[in-house]
C-alpha cells in the first residue's frame, strides 16, 4: 500500500500512543498551510488509525474538522469521546455487520466494495476501486464497478489506493484513470491521495485526500 496510506499501518487502539507528534498549534499552522495549497474545493480527511483517544483531542484543538477512521469499534470510542467535535468519515475496509455503527456515526465512507455491505448500508458513499490488481488490496476491480454501483443508491463517487512507491509521480496514472471512471459515470467525488502524494491526487481532480502524518507527526 501506498506509504502514508491509513492502512499501510498496523496495531491495536492500545498501543497506538504518541502519533501525534506536534502541538496543536504546530498541527494547525500544516493543516491551514494545506489547505492554502490544495484549495477550498478539496475535503482534508486527517487519517487517525494511529491517533489515540487522548492524542485525538490534539486534532480537535487545532481545528482539524473531517477525521477518517479504519475500525468500526475505534470510531465508537473516538465519538463517544468526541462526538461532534469533528466529521467523521469511513476510510478502512467495510464489513457489513459494521454497517450499523458506521451508518450512525459517519456522514460518508470511502470503501465500499461488495453488494453484502451495501446491502446494510445507509449514507453516502464512495466505492473503492482496485486499479492496480493488488491481490492484498481491497476494492473492486473495473469490471465489476458497474454493478455495485448499481447495487447501491447513494454513491457519491470513487476511492483508489496506487500502489506502494517512493516516487509520488508513480500514482498519477492511477488518480487519472480514476477520475475518468467517475467521469464516465458522472460521479463528482474522488477520494486519493495520502500523506505521501496528495499533491499528485489534486493535480488529478481529488476532492478528498486521505492525510495523516504530513499533519501531525514531527
Amino acid at each position: 500500500m501506498a506509504a502514508g496510506d491509513p492502512r499501510s499501518e498496523h496495531g491495536s487502539l492500545a498501543n497506538r500512543a504518541g502519533r501525534v507528534a506536534l502541538s496543536p498549534d504546530e498541527v494547525r499552522e500544516r493543516y491551514e498551510r494545506i489547505r492554502t495549497e490544495i484549495g477550498d474545493a478539496v475535503t482534508i480527511v486527517a487519517a487517525t488509525k494511529y491517533v489515540s483517544v487522548e492524542e485525538l483531542a490534539v486534532l480537535a484543538e487545532a481545528g482539524i474538522e473531517v477525521v477518517g477512521e479504519n475500525r468500526a469499534q475505534d470510531l465508537e470510542a473516538k465519538h463517544a469521546r468526541y462526538g461532534d467535535a469533528f466529521r467523521w468519515h469511513f476510510i478502512g475496509h467495510l464489513q457489513s455487520r459494521k454497517a450499523k455503527t458506521i451508518n450512525g456515526i459517519c456522514e460518508l465512507v470511502h470503501s465500499l466494495s461488495s453488494e453484502s455491505a451495501a446491502k446494510r448500508l445507509e449514507i453516502p458513499a464512495l466505492v473503492e476501486v482496485n486499479l492496480s490488481g493488488e491481490e492484498t488490496k481491497a476494492g473492486v476491480s473495473e469490471d465489476d464497478l458497474e454493478a455495485l454501483i448499481a447495487a447501491y443508491p447513494d454513491v457519491r463517487g470513487l476511492m483508489t489506493m496506487p500502489p506502494e512507491t517512493a516516487d509520488p509521480e508513480s500514482s498519477r496514472p492511477y488518480f487519472r484513470r480514476l477520475r475518468q471512471l467517475a467521469t464516465e459515470r458522472g460521479l463528482t467525488e474522488l477520494s486519493m491521495g495520502t500523506s505521501q502524494d496528495y499533491r499528485i491526487a489534486v493535480e488529478e481532480g481529488a476532492t478528498l485526500i486521505r492525510i495523516g502524518s504530513v499533519l501531525y507527526r514531527g
